[in-house]
């Protein structure tokens, strides 16, 4: 079933737009969601079940367990994009979670990706990659058990001092607006939103910049 559907990329905005999905969200090229389970166990059973039906249709998610919360991730690693089987396996899970009364939280759920910014990224790759133990991937990294966040190279003219480290945090759609007005009231500032609903660039109370980024940005 999966090599089937895996045959037939999804746009981000077609995913956002499917009612089925309504419990999920678009971050990066993955479909996201948290399950408030309340507590380990009920967390636990949901996993197996989830578990079973990954099996079932040779597709499978990464599952991250916490106390109260089991945070959830479908794409399609072999083509670096969504496909109808991340859409028919998120489908699946809400299911699921609706047959054990247990919500979906997907304003929860955000990424993190760092940006440095070299002259030459060909020359500096290979020792982020050995630093870090991450993995090239089209020229940027990434690491190979799904842990920390992505890396990426900013080619620049001149080498900027010490190297310039750009914080990218994506997060869904329909809480960007929020969380860049939360940053603002909590001291910072709004350096630009020349390319929103993309992202929205910020500066802490002492300069530094962070993005705030949609799926409108891979879109």
């Amino acid at each position: 079933m999966g090599s089937v559907l895996e045959n037939r990329p999804v746009s981000a905005e077609d995913a956002s737009a499917r009612p089925t999905l309504s419990g999920w969200r678009v971050v990066r090229h993955f479909l996201r969601t948290a399950l408030r389970t309340g507590a380990m166990p009920v967390g636990a059973n949901i996993i197996s079940r989830i578990v079973d039906v990954a099996e079932e249709m040779d597709h499978h998610p990464d599952l991250d367990l916490r106390y109260g919360t089991l945070y959830v991730s479908v794409t399609t690693h072999s083509r670096g994009t969504l496909t109808e089987a991340d859409v028919a396996l998120a489908e699946r899970i809400s299911g699921i979670a609706e047959e054990l009364g247990v919500p979906l939280a997907p304003g929860r759920v955000n990424d993190l990706e760092i940006g440095i910014s070299v002259i030459n990224p060909e020359r500096v790759r290979a020792f982020w990659s050995a630093v870090l133990g991450y993995k090239e991937d089209d020229g940027e990294l990434s690491d190979p058990h799904g842990r920390l966040p992505h890396v990426w190279f900013h080619r620049v003219p001149a080498q900027p001092p010490h190297g310039d480290l750009e914080l990218d945090v994506h997060v869904p759609h329909d809480v960007a607006e929020d969380r860049v007005r939360a940053a603002v009231a909590a001291g910072g500032r709004l350096v630009s939103d020349a390319e929103a609903p993309a992202r929205w660039v910020l500066a802490d109370p002492e300069g530094a910049e962070v993005r705030v980024c949609t799926w409108h940005d891979r879109h």
